[in-house]
Order: structure tokens, then sequence, then C-alpha cells
């Protein structure tokens, strides 16, 4: 039997997995995916997100290969542009996500995990009240996975975490992500070193240059399903950067590379209650939209925190181990969930908007500060 099996092959079951091996237990990851694979993202790895991964010893060629993100660009209504750089000596990167997902991967397999890509787990296998494992269908299996401790590291979508009545999603906010790639050469301002965010009523607008010529560009606003626009994200994308007077001329005749992809609803909710023998990581513990671009934060180091918790229901048993897992997320993370929840809120009043406008044109100096904040500084 399995030490722990890690369900989901992203940031948060990589580093889960890493740590868990290093520490000598016996750990198997599967995911879905074949790998590596793409996946929506705002494609940006904060300041806070790089000190936490140097720490761990994990993901070292995002140094190299990733662009220098030195700031935060921010637009508003009525014309407004705050420029926001981080110290000195302070850089985030911007790379796609199937690379630094890739190099987390590794990370794990060379730490001593094993990978099964192509697994798509089914259900959890609940034995008096306990997770024992999960079942699985594969390529050439189909079957029991079982292990001491199983963590669901399966993202937004958490088959473990909606199965067992977990997670769901709030009737408010409904917002979808619309993602997609275009074509740098084609923009008429050239990439720079600042990540971009433009706040707009009831929408928010992010843009990032990365690697190989292109430009990330991310919609996310309140859509239904069966929306017009969920069903053509070309013509809703378009549509909403023709529509903005900062980027409609920029992004006049950029050139599309790929299809746009559709995420949503993005806000999941969890339940406190925790069932032995399984622990979330990652989106699948809750998911809020990360408009401040620390998204990677909260995966690496939930990461790291659930394979703390494996380490110790493994040693110990499983008292207490849900709610100390619960208090050190508290910890780690509670200030910034209502920091996102406070900008989200503004997004969604023409009012709040207007007036952040005004206050950033009165007092640059808070704005400046809420972006070192939303970069995780601190922690760099």
């Amino acid at each position: 039997m399995l030490d722990v099996l890690v369900v989901g092959a992203g940031p948060a079951g990589a580093v889960a997995a890493t740590v868990l091996a290093r520490a000598g237990a016996r750990v198997r990851i599967v995911d879905r995916s074949t790998f590596p694979r793409d996946k929506l993202c705002g494609d940006t790895v904060n300041p806070g997100t790089l000190a936490l991964l140097r720490r761990l010893e994990m993901g070292t060629g995002i140094e190299t290969c990733g662009l220098p993100v030195r700031g935060m660009r921010l637009t508003g209504e009525r014309g407004v542009v705050i420029e926001g750089r981080y110290s000195d000596g302070v850089v985030g990167r911007a790379l796609l996500r199937r690379h630094l997902d890739w190099m987390l991967l590794q990370d794990a397999l060379a730490a001593g995990a094993q990978f099964e890509p192509a697994f798509t787990v089914r259900r959890a296998l609940v034995e008096e009240g306990q997770v024992a494992g999960v079942w699985v269908s594969g390529r050439q299996f189909e079957g029991e996975l079982r292990a001491r401790v199983t963590i669901a590291a399966d993202g937004r979508r958490s088959t473990l975490a909606f199965g067992l009545g977990l997670a769901h999603h709030p009737e408010r906010p409904r917002r979808w992500a619309i993602g997609a790639y275009v074509e740098s050469a084609a923009l008429m301002s050239p990439p720079c070193d600042l990540g971009e965010m433009h706040v707009r009523a009831g929408r928010y607008i992010g843009i990032a240059p990365v690697p190989g010529g292109l430009t990330n560009i991310c919609v996310v606003k309140s859509w239904q399903p069966g929306d017009r626009a969920l069903r053509e994200p070309q013509v809703a994308l378009a549509a909403e950067l023709a529509r903005d007077p900062v980027l409609r001329d920029r992004f006049a005749g950029a050139r599309p590379m790929g299809s746009p992809v559709v995420l949503g609803p993005l806000a999941v909710d969890v339940s406190d209650a925790g069932i032995d023998g399984l622990l979330l990581a990652g989106d699948a513990a809750g998911f809020i939209d990360p408009m401040t671009g620390d998204g990677l934060r909260f995966a690496v180091r939930g990461g790291e925190l659930s394979a703390g918790a494996a380490l110790e229901a493994l040693e110990h048993g499983w008292s207490g181990v849900h709610a100390r897992l619960k208090a050190q997320r508290d910890a780690a993370f509670a200030g910034k969930w209502r920091f996102n929840r406070l900008v989200r809120a503004l997004v969604a009043s023409p009012a709040a908007v207007a007036g952040a406008s005004w206050g950033a044109r009165l007092a640059p100096a808070a704005l400046h500060a809420a972006i070192a904040y939303a970069g995780d500084v601190g922690h760099a």
C-alpha cells in the first residue's frame, strides 16, 4: 500500500509530493492529463511565490527561462494609470503554465515520487467513514489505488471534493474567465517588465507578456451558463478588448495564437469538515479568483502545508490533523483572502471603481503599497 496518493500533478500536487518523497514517504501522483499540458492561468509567478520555491529548492529553471516582472501597471476608469515597481532586487517571473508545471513535476520525480499520467479518478474509496484511496481508470488499468493518505490536488473541479460533498459553487459571485494568447509582435506597444491589470466596472482584464513572443490576455466577468460569450469565446474576447478605451487600439489586429479557453464558474467554497484519510490542497481546498495574481502562492504553500499534515497523520494518526491544517492555512492565507474579496467587491460596483479611480489620483502611494501586497513582496 502507498503511504500517500496525490491526485493532481499541478503545482500543489507536485509540491506536496516532493516534500513527502524527500521525507521518505512512498508517493504516487496521478493526473487525468499527460504532461506537459496547457492550463488557463495568468502565467505570472509573483515574488512571494518565487521565494517559497527557492526555500523548497524547486523550479530552479524559472529564474532563467521566465521573463522578469518588476511590478504592476494598473489602469482604472477615466484614464487612471498607476505603475508600481517592487523594491530593489525583488522580481517575479512570467512563463507558460505548461512549463512551470512540468518543472515542478520533474522535481517531484527527482525526489522519488512516481507519476501516472492519463489516470482519471472516478471516486473516493470510503471505508468505515475514512478515505482509503480512489477508484481510477487509465489506458491499461481500471481499479483501486489504495493509500494511507490521499491528497486531493485535482483543481477547482475536484472529483474528490465535490464527490464527497465537501465543495460547492456559491450562488455569488458567478464569474467566468476567458483566456487566450496573441502574438506580441502584432501589438502597438512593446512588451515591458510590468504585469498589467485593467480594472473596469464589472470586469477586469489581466495581461502578461510570456516567453516565445506571446502575450497572455485573460478577461474575468460575470456571465451565466449558456451565454453566447461562453459559446463563442473568441468573439467575446475581441469584443471586450474593442470596447476598452485603453486596450482597443493596442490590440487592434492582434493575431490570436490558438483557441481561447473558458473556465467557470470560478469561485469554489469548501466545508471545514474534514474526512480522515483525505487532505485537500490547492484549488481543491477552495478557490477565489485571484485577480491579484497570487493563486500560485496559495497552491505552493498549500501543497507544502498538506504534505506536513500528511506526514503527521502517517506518524501519529488523524486526531486533530484537519483542525491544525485549517489553522495553518488561515494563518498563511486569511489576510490575502480578505484583500482579494475586497478588490473583487470593488470591481463589481461601478461606483466603487469610480471612487477608487479618484482615490488613486489623490493617494497613489496607497495603491503602490497595495501592488506590493498583491505581489507578496513581504514574503520575498
